[in-house]
This record gives C-alpha cells, structure tokens and sequence, in this order.
C-alpha cells in the first residue's frame, strides 16, 4: 500500500475548507472543532450510561462476513449499560455501530454544534454513536448511501485508513456489496498483520491515506470514501451525516439503498454459495485490470 498521512489542522476557515478539502474530496482531520461543545467534557461513559444505560443494542465481533452473513446482523445483543461495562475495563474486541441514542436522550442534541459554517446537508435526524472496546475493528467498507461524513471521536484513540472510492478493485470490493474482500487488520503492525499480499497482490499498489484520531479530533471524510478503524483504547464516537453535494453521488447513493442492498440480500437467501464464487471471479478479475 502506497500511504501517506491525512492533513491535520488546528482550525480552519469555510473558505479553505470548500477549496482544499471539498471540493476536491480530500480527507481532513480538524483538531479543534469538537472541543468548543459541551460534549467534549460532558460525554463520558458514566453520563452515557445514565442517559441509555438500560436500552438493549446489537453489538459486532471482529469477524468478517462471509457468504452467509446477512447486511448489519448483529452478533449478539445487551443492555448498552452493561456493554460499557465491559468495554472499559479494558480490551474487548465488541463494538457497536449505527446507535442512534440521540433518539433515546434528545437532549444530547444540545450538546454539540452541527458544522454547517463548513458544509450543508446534514441528516439532522440522524447523528449516530459507533462505540468499540480496545481491539474491535470496523472492517474496510464505505458507507452506502454516500454521505459526507464529520466523525468526532470521544474517549480513547482509533488508527483509520481511507482510500478514495476510485481504488475500489485494488481493494477487492465485492460486487453489489461495500465491503472488501482483504482483511485489513493490524496492517500497520508487520508482525501481526492480515493483509495477505500474496492472495491479494493489487492492494500493494492501492494509494491511500492513514491517521490516529484522538479525543475531540473530527475527522472529514468526503463521499464515498473507504474506511478501516481499529480501536486502539476503548472508546466513541459521533458520526454527522451530510447527503452527498453531486446529483450523480445523490442518485448512486438511492441505488445503493434500495436497488444493490436488495439484490445482494436476495441472492445470498436463495444461492449463497454460488453468489460468493461468482462475486470472487469478478473481484479478481477486476482487480487483475486495475
């Protein structure tokens, strides 16, 4: 892999934002954005707990899908109280994703500012809360609907790397899905990494980007765009949806949605196995031409 480090900024202007950063679909790290809410001090485990603590949650191991696995099916299930028990403690490779507490304690709306000086969009209906113990791991995917996303993180540090959506088939994406087929796991750690080069050869040529985002750190992620996160301490963090800015993006994102999503679920009920080695010749097919 061919990475380099994202651009970090203390602040920055809505001027230089839109030039450097957004129109040019470039990943951003703004270090003090997040620290002037409530939220960066308020928002502790103990206060999430009191806020949501009973509410039951799915929560996701580390393993990676496979031909059986149905989009977003949780793993197992518990109390979002007793989860954050568990997780800071110490490792514990569960995490939880797309939990929209916001809906259960309304009044954390109150403790944050959405960035509209930055762009326009957002879902405000939508903030979520994705939380994992030191260890978990968001596999490489990218978000289906093709938002923009700020994702502030709370407590703890996560390592993240992105690619552009355009490095798609050196990644191994697989057809009708977001996922990549490559364990990206440990990568940066040559010891313990999963990234089978051998197996996967077009991933050595993949140009990408990488960060360790750290309490009160928002990271701007363009539409589209591919990400892997590995939990390097227990923690959180909240994600603000904005719709994606081209026609194109909007339309690409509906598809995804309601035509791709439903397809795939389709065929892995009725032939898993032969729509997983159709999608492995495709995926190496392709990635042989990239």
């Amino acid at each position: 892999m061919q990475l380099r480090s994202v651009d970090v900024v203390s602040d920055i202007s809505p001027e230089e934002f839109k030039v450097k950063y957004f129109d040019k679909q470039v990943p951003v790290v703004i270090r003090d954005l997040a620290k002037q809410w409530p939220a960066y001090n308020k928002w502790t485990w103990e206060y999430l707990k009191s806020v949501a603590g009973d509410k039951q949650i799915g929560i996701y191991n580390n393993v990676k899908s496979d031909a059986y696995t149905p989009v977003n099916k949780a793993d197992d299930y518990t109390s979002f109280g007793d989860y954050i028990d568990m997780i800071s403690k110490g490792p514990a490779a569960w995490r939880i994703f797309l939990f929209n507490i916001f809906s259960h304690a309304p009044q954390l709306k109150e403790d944050f500012t959405w960035p509209e000086h930055l762009m326009k969009g957002f879902v405000k209906k939508l903030p979520m809360l994705f939380v994992g113990g030191k260890g978990s791991i968001t596999h490489m995917h990218f978000d289906i609907d093709l938002s923009h996303i700020m994702h502030t993180q709370f407590i703890g540090r996560k390592r993240v790397l992105l690619f552009p959506y355009e490095e798609q088939h050196k990644l191994y994406r697989k057809p009708f899905e977001v996922l990549s087929l490559v364990d990206f796991s440990n990568y940066y750690d040559p010891q313990k990494s999963k990234v089978d080069v051998e197996k996967y050869p077009a991933v050595q040529s993949a140009n990408g980007l990488e960060v360790i985002l750290e309490h009160g750190d928002t990271l701007f992620m363009p539409g589209g765009y591919w990400h892997h996160m590995e939990y390097l301490d227990s923690g959180f963090a909240m994600s603000l949806r904005a719709l994606n800015s081209s026609v194109s993006g909007k339309l690409k994102g509906a598809w995804n949605l309601v035509g791709m999503r439903n397809i795939d679920t389709l065929m892995k009920r009725t032939m898993p196995m032969k729509w997983y080695d159709w999608k492995r010749r495709r995926i190496f097919d392709a990635a042989d031409k990239a």
